[in-house]
């Protein structure tokens, strides 16, 4: 549509002569007939070479069409990598443009470019690989409000800056690395909890509101002391991180992973367009699922900026049970069958027996546990009679797989001392790693997950596998069978850790299994991904990200590779 008036203009046809003009024509002496005649001819020469002009143009514009839709936008179902062209960012001086306009915008205090803020933004401790010199960011900059975050990204948009989003920066993959120097946009100042609607169970909350947090304020609120976030994942982690990641946690047996938790998302897309994906109600059959499309997109399709969670009722009794067995078999095999009861279990957590050997090494807890495989259990329901009924049933499941110990907590501290064996299990080992393996040593801290059928066969196939490595490792386990197999490993056994943990999750894939039950994908587990899912699915999800992101500057190079000069291996 663009280009037909000027096409128009350089092809025009010369007009065809009407009836009179044809007999007028033809009773002109033949010295006019002539001089008609050349004009004619003139005038065909003129339409022909400005039709061929008109021609080359079109295909001179067709190409470039072409051209840039292979760079943004490849008109079919999936797009590949090869189909790319690698991205097109501003230069150091469109950066510098970008970063003065925020502070126009947000105010200078609002932009931060010293060692100390991008140090803080470029390693949080938990990630064994580190970004390179060259990548670390430039700006970090700190909105307060969705409409912040749009006019933030309408200028990002404006000189093609990359943007990371980031907010309590506990990931564990490199979700909040930067790969391209250019901003990180820490949304942790968007911190208020707007609105809780008792009646309805659920609470709208800004990006940054930390899931601990939200919960203590509703139990220091009249009326809402009852009510719970029942995500409760890593210490420390914002609403906006667990929805990018689609968190879970140890209450994800019970009430689900973040995916089940969040009702609706407001967000703020590449270009500054602000949506929000649904309404209050609990069930919607309105349009696509936009929801469910941005849990766990990682950021790298839009920045979350406000959350409405679902709010679960805390039981009114609840206690804690450790049972003992002699193999991980034997304890698959109980939480089968405790599912299948139907009995409501609040946390199924298994630790190995490398684990417990780890917490009766510390001080956290006043009794020792024989160093076997155990599972801790969390019961709740309406009263101490409802939830006896359960434990007896438990024990008798429990009893029939072999265990050799079985105690529940007397008293609500009690409950808290058991409990805090597994809640406490990262620092415990952090301790243990410290003291009694080396004070250089380090924890890969990663997670698969597989179907619960499989889970003590996986374990098994693990630890044979592990046999070939010269590091120590210790497996806690969720109910859902999401497994956390942990490796110590020193400095100059990076490699070898890093291989070992990468035929883990493939191990767990040829199981049926996941390479990332609730850590995500980030940039450490790309090939593995594309190993679950395979190269079209892959494709199709960077069709999506093309679509809403056609310049690519959300979270680059997460979750999957976006530009064909990528060469990592990861």
């Amino acid at each position: 549509m663009l280009f037909r008036p000027l096409l128009r203009t350089l092809v025009r046809p010369t007009p065809l002569l009407s009836s009179k003009q044809v007999l007028s024509v033809r009773f002109l002496s033949p010295s006019a007939r002539l001089k008609n005649r050349t004009t004619y001819v003139r005038n065909g020469v003129i339409t022909a070479f400005s039709l061929a002009i008109g021609v080359s143009l079109g295909l001179y514009i067709a190409q470039q069409l072409a051209e840039n839709s292979k760079q943004t936008f490849p008109l079919s179902s999936i797009t590949a990598l090869e189909d790319l062209g690698p991205p097109q960012y501003g230069n150091d001086d469109d950066l510098k443009k970008c970063a003065e306009e925020i502070k126009q915008i947000l105010g200078e205090d609002a932009v931060k470019d010293s060692d100390v803020e991008l140090n803080h933004h470029t390693d949080n401790g938990f990630n064994p690989a580190k970004p390179l010199p060259h990548q670390r960011p430039k700006y970090v900059v700190y909105p307060t409000s969705t409409e912040q975050v749009a006019k933030v990204m309408k200028v990002v948009n404006k000189y093609s800056i990359p943007v990371v989003p980031y907010s309590g920066g506990t990931a564990l993959e490199g979700h909040t690395y930067s790969t391209r120097p250019g901003i990180v946009l820490n949304t942790s100042k968007m911190n208020k909890i707007l609105q809780v609607n008792v009646d309805d169970l659920d609470a709208v909350v800004q990006a940054g509101v930390g899931w601990q947090d939200l919960n203590e304020y509703l139990s220091n609120h009249e009326g809402m002391q009852n009510l719970m976030l029942g995500c409760d994942c890593g210490p420390g982690a914002h609403v906006c991180g667990m929805v990018s990641t689609n968190a879970s946690g140890v209450s994800a047996t019970r009430y689900g992973s973040m995916a089940s938790n969040v009702i609706s998302i407001r967000a703020v897309l590449a270009d500054g367009t602000v949506i929000k994906t649904k309404h209050r109600p609990r069930k919607s059959s309105a349009g696509y699922n936009l929801t469910g499309l941005l849990v766990g997109s990682e950021g790298t399709l839009a920045i979350v900026t406000e959350v409405i969670v679902k709010l679960q009722v805390r039981p009114a009794y609840e206690t804690v049970a450790v049972v003992q067995f002699p193999s991980v078999n034997n304890c698959t095999k109980s939480m089968a069958s405790f599912f299948k009861t139907g009995i409501p279990l609040n946390a199924v957590e298994l630790l190995d027996s490398d684990m417990m050997k780890c917490v009766n090494y510390s001080d956290l807890v006043t009794r020792k546990y024989e160093n076997m495989p155990t599972l801790v259990i969390k019961i709740g329901g309406l009263n101490k009679t409802v939830v006896g009924e359960y434990i007896k049933e438990i024990k008798s499941i429990s009893r029939a797989n072999r265990c050799v110990m079985f105690e529940f907590a007397k008293t609500s501290e009690e409950a808290d001392e058991l409990f805090s064996a597994r809640k406490n299990a990262l620092y415990m080992m952090l301790d243990y790693a410290f003291n009694e393996i080396s004070p250089d040593a380090k924890m890969w801290i990663t997670d698969c997950a597989v179907p619960l059928s499989k889970l003590a066969s996986t374990l098994e196939e693990l630890n044979e596998m592990m046999k070939e490595y010269p590091m120590q490792h210790m497996v806690l386990g969720h109910g859902d069978a999401n497994l956390h197999y942990d490796i110590f490993y020193t400095p100059d056994q990076y490699e070898l850790c890093k291989e070992a943990v990468d035929r883990m999750a493939k191990l767990a894939i040829a199981n049926e299994g996941t390479c990332s039950g609730e850590h995500g994908i980030g940039s450490g587990k790309r090939a593995l991904l594309e190993t679950e899912l395979g190269k079209d699915t892959i494709s199709m999800m960077r069709k999506l990200k093309m679509a809403l992101d056609p310049k690519r500057l959300l979270n680059p190079d997460k979750v999957f590779k976006i530009d064909p000069l990528d060469e990592s291996d990861e």
